[in-house]
Formats: structure tokens, sequence, C-alpha cells
């Protein structure tokens, strides 16, 4: 019956605008009366995002499941996966969700309030993560609206394709992006097969600062002349 609701409301926001369609006239096209609408939905814009609080649950507990051991970026980002992958397995419907949104400022704006909900959920695993920091509440809010953004910028660019593109491809670039800015990465010269050289200087404090050039220059095998 969820599902009947739902695609009744879409038809007839595509028919008739979103504005037109009351209600009534979602149950009637689906055959039900208005106590079993408002048993599933608890209000007409609600019809318009009914995975959301399925995919805010699932979020959470995959927060929730890890080991405390992980980069708490990478995991938050991996958690924004789940979002994306929602919308990726609908993609037909979350492309008409997303062009009706665009037309009405009231979904626009209940829209933001759901994205809200995400982003409290991941600023929350990180304040829990960076507690002992001094900086731990504010590291943990901006980093959450980087993901928040990231991931909503690799959305909007899959579903302006028209649901096409390779959303993978959309978001592993964007949570890189977050995970290369924020995350931990003590490892990322050594993997990349990259070091850097150390050079210990001793030198008397009378030693004129030409000659100390010199010698960093014969260590390094550089010649400034």
């Amino acid at each position: 019956m969820r599902e009947a609701l739902v695609a009744a409301a879409f038809e007839l926001f595509l028919e008739r605008g979103f504005e037109q369609t009351t209600v009534d006239d979602i149950v009637s096209l689906a055959g039900v009366g208005r106590r079993s609408f408002f048993r599933y939905f608890p209000a007409k814009e609600d019809v318009v995002f009914p995975d959301h609080e399925r995919s805010l649950a699932e979020m959470t507990e995959f927060l929730e499941s890890g080991t405390g051991e992980e980069d708490p970026v990478k995991h938050a980002c991996d958690a924004a996966r789940l979002v994306l992958r929602m919308y990726a397995e609908q993609p037909s419907f979350s492309v008409q969700r997303y062009r009706l949104t665009r037309k009405v400022p009231g979904l626009r704006a209940y829209e933001l309030s759901v994205v809200w909900r995400y982003e409290h959920t991941l600023a929350a695993y990180l304040r829990g993560r960076f507690a002992d920091r001094p900086d731990g509440p504010l590291r943990a809010d901006v980093i959450a609206a980087a993901v928040v953004s990231a991931h909503n910028h690799a959305l909007r660019t899959w579903l302006r394709s028209g649901g096409k593109s390779d959303w993978v491809a959309e978001v592993d670039a964007a949570m890189a992006f977050v995970t290369g800015t924020w995350g931990d990465r003590p490892a990322e010269a050594a993997a990349e097969g990259e070091s850097d050289d150390v050079v210990v200087l001793v030198a008397s404090r009378r030693a004129p600062l030409w000659r100390m050039v010199q010698s960093i220059e014969s260590a390094l095998g550089t010649d400034a002349r």
C-alpha cells in the first residue's frame, strides 16, 4: 500500500503539479482511504521522500558498527555512500523527485531539513570520536558538513545526468576529496613511494651563513653556483 500511494502521488504530481494535488486525490487514485495515507505519511511532503527514514536508520546503524579503530572521517564518508546508493537503487524515481523539488520551494525546504538530519547524525558520531581533542566539537561539525556537501555534489552531478553517469565514480571522487583533506593519513607518503630526506647540520655559532649554506648544498648534492 505504501508503494501504491507513492506511485499514485507521483503520477498526479507529474500530471497536475505538486501544489494542485491533494491528499484526497492521491488516496482516490490509489483506491484507499485518508486514514491509510496518514498511517504511512504524516503529510503530503513526506510521500515525496518515502525512503529517507530507512536510509537514516541504516546510516546510524553503520556508524555505530565501527570498532573505534578505523579512521573516523573515512567511516563517516562510507556512511554517506549508503545514502547515494539509496538514490541509485531507483534512478527513475530519484530523477523525477529531483526535478520536482527544483520546481516546488516547499519541497526544497523540506529536503533541506532532511539533509540537516543526516548532517546532525554524522556530527554526533564524529563528536564522540573526537571527544579527546580540544577542537573536537568544531572539527566534528566542520567535517560532517564537508561530508554532506561532497555527497550532495556527487548526487547532483548524477541526477543532472538523468541518472546515467557513474554514481560510484562520482561519490568515490567526492569522498576522496574529504578524506584527503581531513582524514588520518600518516602513511600516505610511504604508500605513494615518496619520502623526505632529513639533513642535520652541526656548525659553530661563529660560522658564517654562507659556510652553512655551502655545507647543506654539499649534503644535498647541489651547487648554488
